[in-house]
């Protein structure tokens, strides 16, 4: 077999993704498997910004991992890539010469290694969108199949489905819609197996799960009364943290306040309230769409979401924790997530004491993930019964890592493999029939 190495560095971590597909079977695809998954320990490269060095030094221990799989004699042929996310475009808007340091070092810690290293680059979020879109259609053979009859077909009647990613700092919607994309931003152009694909994909900066928590956090702090304490209707009653200014307002999709105060240190305590939690998340969007044209939100354009979808990553981990993954209807969803909003803190640790991390922003997160989509996205009751919150298909974790690399490493061929076909049946059966007849 021949192997493929992405790692996908996000904006809270990094993950190298070790792939391997037969080596006669280039074109041939739908038979990548993934082999590894390896957790790159510490927070994603973007926070290496002051030190560049360590960011390069903390992918080491799992290139160290991949050397130990992909045989020595392929390693120098072994394709490997460096994708980074919302993150890096984050780090890039505030500062881009750290940016580049950055990209500088782990292109060189990458470049230690006997591989066909082909770049470390920072995605747009339309690449972001389309290739987990490509991974998952991709994964659940809607694009093609290789059929009883030992060859590769585009199958018929099948229907693509839409995906939805949410990460630490941005979050995708791809999907292919019944109507003409009006705008040619949001629209992406795919041919794949000899089928054209129209697509409308738009990735929000700023609206991943960790920035729209420091909004949400941001804008309580500047409606707080008192200048020190925020009292936070999304985390649950009796918990409290201390989180100073300068963290608070280190990004930038958070607006620091006209006067800023020096670095001071802020209490948050929690109020368990869902009711208002989920009145100051929906603050965080602007819904109203302009005349004659649809939208998601922030008056960006989409038109209304069709088919079926498969929602990962964030969406699948928070949703997973509340075991709200199998088909629930939106009430069971509903009152399951309120339920949880409403426990206190000493409950909450008593019942999940390995959690405790992240315990505080499931709540929060899980009102975000149903305001986003229902009010952001626009799914309702009857369309949320085709969301599949997911995290693996065909045993290979969904995400924008494998289209990419299918897509570099031109696996996805443009055009249908030709099929050597003879005489059509017809002719046979005619053939025939003159045959026998003349005997």
């Amino acid at each position: 077999p021949q192997y493929g190495l992405v790692f996908d560095a996000g904006s809270t971590h990094t993950a190298l993704y070790i792939y391997q597909w037969p080596a006669d079977k280039e074109n041939g695809t739908g038979i990548i498997s993934q082999v590894e998954a390896c957790t790159v320990s510490g927070p994603g490269i973007s926070s290496y910004a002051d030190n560049p060095a360590g960011a390069g030094a903390s992918l080491k221990p799992c290139l160290d991992k991949a050397m130990k799989i992909v045989p020595v004699e392929q390693q120098r042929e072994t394709p490997t890539y460096l994708g980074a996310t919302a993150g890096m475009r984050l780090l890039r808007e505030q500062n881009s010469t750290k940016a580049e340091q950055v990209l500088a070092e782990v292109t060189k810690a990458i470049g230690e290694y006997p591989v066909d290293f082909r770049g470390a680059q920072v995605l747009t979020g339309n690449e972001e969108g389309s290739f987990g879109w490509i991974t998952v259609n991709y994964l659940l053979e809607t694009l093609v199949k290789f059929s009883f009859a030992e060859k590769w077909e585009h199958p018929q009647n099948t229907k693509v489905l839409g995906a939805l990613d949410l990460g630490g700092a941005s979050t995708q919607i791809t999907f292919q819609p019944g109507v003409t994309i009006e705008d040619k931003n949001t629209s992406v152009f795919f041919r794949l197996y000899g089928t054209n694909y129209s697509l409308y994909t738009h990735s929000y900066l700023c609206y991943g799960q960790t920035q729209a928590l420091k909004m949400l956090l941001a804008a309580l702090h500047q409606g707080s009364p008192s200048p020190q304490q925020i009292s936070h209707p999304c985390y649950p009653k009796g918990y409290q943290e201390n989180i100073t200014t300068a963290d608070l307002y280190d990004s930038p999709c958070v607006r620091a306040p006209s006067t800023p105060s020096p670095a001071q240190v802020l209490t948050v305590t929690g109020t368990g309230d869902p009711a208002a939690c989920s009145i100051a998340i929906q603050k965080l969007f602007n819904f109203s769409c302009g005349t004659n044209r649809t939208c998601g939100f922030n008056g960006v354009y989409q038109p209304p979401v069709r088919g079926q979808f498969f929602a990962f990553a964030g969406f699948y981990y928070t949703f997973h924790f509340l075991n709200l993954t199998s088909q629930r209807s939106l009430n069971d969803v509903n009152s399951t997530v309120q339920t949880f909003c409403k426990k206190n803190w000493a409950e909450l640790v008593e019942t999940f004491p390995q959690e405790k991390e992240y315990l505080p922003t499931y709540c929060p997160v899980a009102i975000y993930i149903l305001t986003l989509l229902l009010d952001g996205y626009k799914f309702n009751e009857h369309t949320w019964s085709s969301i599949h919150f997911s995290r693996q298909a065909a045993n290979t974790d969904i995400g924008w890592t494998l289209g990419f690399m299918l897509n570099y490493t031109n696996m996805i061929p443009t055009e249908a493999l030709e099929h050597i076909k003879g005489h059509q049946p017809s002719l046979w059966a005619g053939a025939i029939s003159f045959i026998v007849l003349a005997i």
